[in-house]
């Protein structure tokens, strides 16, 4: 077999990750669901980029922190499918903007409004970010069998976390706040950083990328005065995360 040398960023060369591979953001959650594996092994960390690798129903599998936003995790992906790596499940936070997510809910992405720009780089703005079937529907099932609320429908992404939560101090407030009613009335679950990236990147990669998340708040609720009680805790959605990808594992071995 050719070797394959050691990624750039990533730091990582082929063998040291699995096939299977988690993606949070913060490279502080990759600890917390290694915690789940099997055997787990820290590969090392590299700028965002924090790697660990087990094993789960004797499948060897990793997770690899992305950092925020879709440059950085479109990197991850790109270095860590040139090693093996051909299945990814974000498990991230997302803040609410349908009404009925609450924080604590498990949100899954069936699709991600590209209101960011790394995606434009890998297709253009006509092709849709999709999340791969397959695992969108082990990530529901997951949630079921696990007792969760959850919610399956589209995300936004945008670059800027600060033009969703301060509009108005952006010269461009106009477009943000206009964008934001619009996402409103398609009944848009939630607002994230990286799940449109992902999504056209790995179709662009021909490898498989989907996405669940941990509802931290809801802003549409706070501001129809409506009690929420905010939540960091994702445990949840690791655990949904870990759930999912078993549940793919064994369909992987059936085909």
């Amino acid at each position: 077999m050719q070797d394959i040398g050691m990624q750039f960023h990533i730091r990582c060369k082929e063998g040291d990750v699995g096939r299977y591979v988690f993606l949070p953001g913060d490279p502080g959650r990759c600890e917390s669901i290694a915690a789940h594996f099997d055997d787990p092994v820290h590969i090392g960390m590299n700028r965002e980029y924090n790697i660990y690798t087990g094993y789960l129903l004797g499948e060897k599998v990793s997770v690899c922190s992305t950092g925020i936003g879709g440059p950085s995790a479109s990197i991850a992906v790109e270095e860590l499918s040139a090693i093996g790596a051909d299945t990814f499940i974000r498990v991230g936070t997302c803040g609410g903007i349908a009404m009925d997510v609450c924080p604590g809910d498990v949100v899954i992405a069936s699709g991600a409004i590209r209101y960011e720009h790394t995606s434009l780089e890998y297709a253009p703005i006509e092709f849709p970010a999709v999340g791969d079937f397959e695992i969108t529907c082990a990530l529901k099932q997951a949630a079921d069998n696990l007792g969760y609320r959850s919610h399956v429908g589209i995300v936004q992404c945008k670059d800027s976390f600060y033009g969703q939560h301060s509009p108005e101090k952006s010269p461009v407030y106009y477009d943000l706040l206009q964008k934001w009613e619009s996402w409103k009335r398609l009944g848009v679950k939630a607002s994230e950083m990286e799940s449109a990236a992902l999504f056209v990147v790995a179709n662009a990669l021909g490898v498989r990328c989907g996405s669940c998340f941990h509802a931290i708040w809801n802003q549409e609720r706070e501001k129809a005065g409506l009690f929420m009680k905010m939540t960091e805790d994702t445990s949840g959605a690791i655990k949904v995360g870990i759930e999912a990808l078993k549940l793919l594992i064994e369909q992987d071995r059936k085909k």
